[in-house]
């Protein structure tokens, strides 16, 4: 976006409009769009999947409350596109090469090394994430709907960071032969973030989110209270001691810089290089030692960068070994198991992953969805830029740019390829296209 077209964000609103300026749609509120009550239970779901509340009201677990927020969203969506005669899907919108990663999932069932457990993998595991992506690509569909997105996600980063924070300079750490040896943390409990590598992964996804609501927001105590959950991640995500975690987040502030480098205003960037570079000092010192296994990675005293090194060259083999179907969706702990050994664990890396599960033309799918919500994204900010109407828009869009590219990074050091994480944001991308819609424009 060029400066001409993008408006310092600290600037005061106009209160009115220029004169021949386009202006972007009315915004619909949220309760009176269409399908506002699948929204809101995709909401709910969303809060049951992050803070995960039954593990904290024991009470709750028997009730299955995901389940019944998921149904009650799938039921209420379907039910008013049947009422309405509208379909279901939409291939104009992306979901293309999901529905055909899926089907090819489906199709090597028969041929996977545990086709039961493939099957089951795909019913209790793949379908519900698939689920999610849907939803959330059909019912984010106004720009108030994708803010209410943005700051829920936000807010709900604040137990997670604060439990990561808390334990941190508490001493609350692992206690394993293993872990001994490198202080961590034990995560969050809930399914997405127990171990401290989720942990930092979920926030640094929702990161970029917040960082955008941030250039957007207006009222002064708002932004303070953005700047103090951006900068309490920030220190959470450092906690965790991820290795995978702070490429991600170095990922995120070198294109943030860059963008706003190329704003009005670029002395916010170099301020905040300033900031960090003063908060260096400031680093335990183990956390730079575990930095330098990023690049040597026999110093790492824990044996886990060796390990998964090794399991990542097995991956490796196997695909050569098994171009085609591959070992069967979510197999990849068999297939490693029976080239190396049964140590029963998934190769770290959600590119591989795919490409042992399902071959290379399930990589090759799965690459293909990533850059069609990229692109979508990229088309979105395009065709908004220079609209000073749009520029919400811009801001949000950007965010979701930043997070696709920030998962892109970390998923060469998670086994995540099924799960909510890419596909939640990707669902974001594609409702970007409905969102973000100058007058006169056809998506």
């Amino acid at each position: 976006m060029n400066q001409a077209a993008a408006e310092a964000w600290w600037a005061p609103e106009r209160a009115v409009p220029d004169p021949g300026e386009v202006r972007a749609p009315a915004a619909e509120a949220p309760l009176r769009a269409p399908g506002a009550v699948p929204f809101w239970a995709v909401m709910t779901f969303t809060f049951i999947l992050v803070i995960s509340p039954q593990s904290f009201v024991p009470a709750l677990g028997p009730l299955r409350i995901a389940l019944l927020a998921a149904g009650a969203a799938i039921g209420t969506y379907v039910y008013q596109r049947f009422r309405r005669g509208e379909p279901l899907l939409s291939l104009r919108r992306g979901m293309g090469p999901a529905i055909a990663l899926l089907a090819w999932s489906v199709l090597t069932i028969p041929f996977s090394v545990w086709p039961g457990g493939s099957l089951a993998f795909l019913l209790e595991v793949y379908a519900k994430t698939l689920a999610v992506f849907w939803l959330v690509s059909c019912t984010v569909n106004t720009l108030d709907r994708l803010r209410t997105v943005a700051w829920g996600l936000t807010l709900m980063t604040l137990p997670l960071a604060w439990t990561a924070v808390r334990d941190f300079f508490s001493g609350v750490y692992v206690l394993d032969g293993v872990h001994e040896k490198v202080r961590r943390i034990s995560g969050y409990d809930a399914p997405l973030t127990d171990n401290p590598n989720d942990l930092a992964l979920m926030l640094n996804l929702i990161l970029p989110l917040a960082i955008a609501l941030l250039f957007v927001t207006r009222r002064p105590l708002m932004r303070g209270a953005l700047v103090a959950i951006v900068a309490l991640n920030v220190v959470a995500i450092v906690a965790t001691f991820s290795r995978a975690g702070f490429l991600t987040l170095a990922t995120t502030a070198a294109l943030y810089f860059m963008k706003m480098m190329r704003r009005p205003g670029r002395g916010w960037a170099l301020a905040a290089v300033a900031v960090v570079a003063l908060c260096m000092p400031l680093l335990p010192p183990d956390y730079l030692s575990r930095l330098n296994t990023i690049r040597d990675v026999d110093a790492d005293p824990t044996g886990s960068a060796q390990a998964r090194l090794g399991d990542s060259i097995v991956a490796m083999r196997y695909v050569i070994s098994n171009p085609i179907l591959g070992a069967g969706l979510g197999m990849d702990v068999l297939a490693l198991n029976e080239e190396r050994g049964a140590l029963w664990k998934e190769v770290h890396n959600a590119y591989l992953e795919y490409a042992v599960d399902l071959g290379l033309p399930g990589l090759v799918l799965f690459l293909l969805l990533m850059a069609v919500c990229l692109g979508g994204v990229m088309s979105v900010l395009k065709r908004c830029a220079g609209r000073p109407a749009f520029r919400e828009h811009v801001f949000l869009a950007e965010g979701v740019q930043v997070s696709l590219i920030a998962f892109a990074i970390a998923a060469m050091f998670h086994p995540v390829g099924y799960a909510f994480y890419f596909y939640y944001i990707a669902g974001l991308a594609i409702a970007l296209r409905a969102v973000c819609r100058p007058e006169g424009d056809q998506v």
